[in-house]
């Protein structure tokens, strides 16, 4: 069978969305090059101050010592300032993100965590700090140009280049804080997000022949967890030298537990274990690097607490709707289920079981349906976009919308007593109530 359109895995994927969920690593990074940095401005300095000494440019290197005292004076006020700043705006920030996580879902946090912006302006800022710090130590209280050894001349002026950076940075990260507040923007990024994962995942046929008679299973060792993802990369290469076929037992986003199977073989011996190392993650929750339908689920939690008495906002849930009719429209024609990982050879190595079409359309609805009674703008939104799918999908993924439909049809006729208003719940409409 073809397999037209197949993306061999990237072997440091995993990796890198795992740097990506972490907070530390770009500061680090940072403070490695202020140190490189810092070497490189100090050897320049010296190396200036040794010519204008050579060449007897006395006049010339005491204005620049008059310039670099006159910068220190700033240089300390940054320093000193800086730290404050910092504890400052991100415990704003995180007052903003808790504030957010209450009113959509606890999930949205990870958004923050994975924001760019945010953990540039971190390393920018802790950054400028530092590097304040290690050129205050280069400045001398020798004024006279013939004995100086040292002006900081080059550090004091990366250091006025990094504070215009952090002021700039500071204005992109109080836009970007403030979007994260925001219902538009928020679950703009999950579907954004939602869709890099269906453009990640292995587009060829999936109705594939089994990979033949199970011969051994491999155990969950490590601690218990939910399965984040999978070096698929590493699983296919230990699959090949083994020359056997890999199938992995639970789905993403699976709670698994020590001694519990997350690999089967079929077709020979299990791989040695160290080339089985560090292809299976978990972690305490679910993230969208290879996990589809995880998109769905913060949508759909959005959704629900949005219909919830104590908050009772259906616009928002509309909201979610429009992004989850989207996604659903976007994989309506796209082959689902089992994920055929191939080695360079083109032969199967590694089966992964995914979510079919029911699957992702009940994520969808099914909590949704049971909690729109009494909100008739969330029910013809859902009404409308039940509609809009069934003119989308083929002939045999309709059976699971039409099941919905009448289901909705069934809650609003049991829940709402007066005709007319069944009636006007029913009507579909694209933006609830328009």
């Amino acid at each position: 069978m073809s397999d037209r359109g197949y993306r061999r895995p990237r072997p440091l994927s995993p990796l890198r969305e795992h740097l990506r969920d972490t907070f530390w690593f770009a500061p680090t990074m940072g403070f490695v090059c202020v140190f490189v940095l810092w070497l490189v401005a100090t050897e320049l300095d010296d190396a200036l101050v040794t010519l204008l000494q050579r060449e007897k440019a006395y006049d010339e290197l005491g204005e620049l010592i008059a310039f670099s005292q006159d910068a220190k004076t700033i240089v300390t006020t940054i320093s000193s300032a800086m730290m404050t700043f910092i504890g400052v705006v991100f415990s704003i920030s995180l007052v903003a993100v808790q504030m957010a996580s209450g009113q959509l879902t606890p999930r949205v946090v990870r958004i923050f965590v994975r924001s760019r912006i945010s953990k540039l302006t971190l390393t920018v800022f802790l950054a400028t700090f530092l590097f304040s710090l290690l050129a205050l130590s280069s400045y001398e209280s020798e004024s006279d140009p013939r004995r100086v050894v040292s002006v900081p001349l080059v550090q004091s002026l990366l250091i006025l280049v990094m504070l215009g950076l952090s002021l700039l940075l500071f204005v992109a990260y109080v836009s970007a804080t403030l979007r994260l507040m925001q219902v538009g923007p928020v679950v703009d990024r999950i579907a954004r997000d939602s869709f890099r994962v269906l453009g990640r995942m292995p587009s060829g046929p999936r109705g594939e022949d089994g990979p033949g008679p199970e011969t051994a299973r491999v155990l969950h060792e490590g601690r218990a967890g939910v399965l984040r993802d999978v070096n698929t990369a590493r699983l296919v290469r230990a699959a090949r030298r083994q020359d056997v076929v890999l199938r992995l037992i639970p789905r993403m986003g699976d709670f698994v537990v020590p001694g519990t199977p997350v690999l089967a073989v079929h077709g020979g011996a299990v791989p040695p274990p160290h080339r089985l190392r560090y292809t299976v993650s978990v972690s305490v929750e679910r993230t969208l690097h290879q996990d589809l339908a995880f998109g769905l689920r913060q949508l759909a939690d959005i959704a629900l607490r949005a219909l919830s008495t104590s908050v009772n906002d259906p616009t928002t849930a509309v909201q979610c709707l429009d992004r989850i009719v989207q996604f659903l429209a976007a994989v309506a024609h796209l082959p689902l289920g089992a994920v055929h990982h191939r080695d360079r050879d083109g032969r199967v190595r590694l089966v992964q079981d995914g979510p079919e079409w029911d699957d992702l359309v009940d994520l969808a609805f099914e909590e949704i349906r049971w909690c729109v009674a009494g909100s008739p703008q969330v029910t013809r939104r859902l009404m409308a976009g039940l509609d809009d799918l069934l003119l989308l999908v083929p002939e045999d993924r309709r059976k699971s919308l039409v099941r919905h439909r009448a289901l909705l049809v069934q809650t609003v006729e049991r829940t709402v007593p007066v005709a007319a208003d069944r009636e006007f719940a029913l009507l579909p409409d694209r933006q609830g109530i328009g």
